[in-house]
């Protein structure tokens, strides 16, 4: 799962997993800080994006508020049992800490237990750590855990799955890693307002060699698909009984929202029966996309909202300008584009 990436210093990363505590069965660094993308400029002033999943929270929590007190909000004045509540049972099951300084940068970092990041990686609960996932990322530490792999795999699988059913018959790999790493901004609120519209371009446009390593092997292998690497193109079963199969293995979340769509209330049939029915659907990938959105749209408003009592209202607003400043230059660079 590891790729190359833009912040190349080993060393750098190995310092900063040292401020923190050890007890972590995934960490990793994400975002324009790490990999390049269109538009965006690279340096010391990026705020450098991590995730650390940990077995057991409040412990983890226990040590870092000895270790890290200034990190957090006036939250830590709860201790580590009502952090880890707050953490666990709000937004997306994960709490982050923003604008840390921390070996001559400014960092933002995310603690989720590995029980909810297993849960989002298998049946896409939430989508948000998933969905950071089904892109490239800089993966710093990984415990052995063979359950942890299959899953890291699973949700890389699913995005692929899901792509494939809202894509049409015949497109290329660019069209397919778009598809791919725009599935968590799907019902996204901040990209509304927040974020630079043409994001999910920039992401895979300078990262298509990164995007190729992450998936070939599952492209290779899924017998969905025919892949020809060579040419860039791949062409997808879309018969109903195709369209079957794939709606059949995705995540059971979004299975279940898919459900809730189409299914009048009352009528309570089996998920297999309303899936066979979307399979012969001609708006199928609607149907997937709606479904997705849908558990997009939930955790990111939760979790942003959790969001500003985890960072304080100060660095809220600090947060808040700059990723505004960010949509702005985006925008602003469009007409020179086009």
């Amino acid at each position: 799962m590891t790729v190359p990436a833009l912040q190349n210093s080993s060393v750098f990363y190995r310092r900063i997993l040292s401020l923190f505590p050890q007890d972590i069965s995934l960490a990793f660094a994400y975002g324009s800080a790490v990999f390049r993308q269109t538009g965006t400029s690279q340096g010391q002033k990026n705020m450098l994006d991590f995730i650390f999943a940990v077995d057991d929270p409040v412990t983890w929590h226990t040590k870092n508020l000895i270790e890290n007190r200034k990190h957090y909000s006036l939250l830590k004045y709860l201790g580590p049992k009502q952090i880890s509540n707050i953490q666990n049972d709000h937004g997306a099951g994960i709490y982050f800490n923003t604008l840390v300084p921390a070996d001559n940068r400014v960092i933002k970092y995310g603690v989720m237990s590995t029980d909810t990041l297993m849960d989002d990686l298998f049946n896409w609960k939430t989508l948000y750590v998933a969905g950071r996932l089904h892109k490239p990322v800089r993966i710093l530490l990984q415990n052995d855990s063979g359950k942890l792999r299959a899953a890291l795999v699973g949700n890389l699988k699913s995005a692929v799955i899901a792509s494939f059913l809202m894509l049409p018959e015949s497109f290329s790999e660019e069209d397919l890693f778009l598809q791919i790493a725009g599935l968590s901004y799907s019902g996204d609120f901040r990209m509304v307002i927040g974020e630079d519209k043409s994001k999910v371009s920039n992401i895979v446009k300078d990262n298509m060699p990164h995007f190729r390593k992450l998936y070939n092997n599952i492209l290779q292998d899924c017998p969905h698909v025919v892949y020809k690497p060579q040419q860039g193109r791949l062409e997808v079963d879309k018969s109903p009984e195709g369209q079957f199969t794939q709606l059949m293995a995705l995540p059971r979340t979004l299975q279940q929202q898919i459900t809730r769509l189409v299914d009048p209330p009352g009528k309570n049939r089996d998920v297999e029966e309303i899936l066979l029915q979307v399979a012969q659907d001609p708006d199928c990938g609607s149907v997937v996309q709606h479904g997705i959105s849908s558990i997009v749209k939930t955790s990111s408003i939760t979790q942003s909202v959790k969001g500003i009592a985890t960072a304080g209202l100060v660095k809220t607003v600090s947060y808040s300008v700059k990723k505004l400043q960010k949509m702005w230059r985006g925008w602003r660079r469009k007409p020179s584009q086009s």
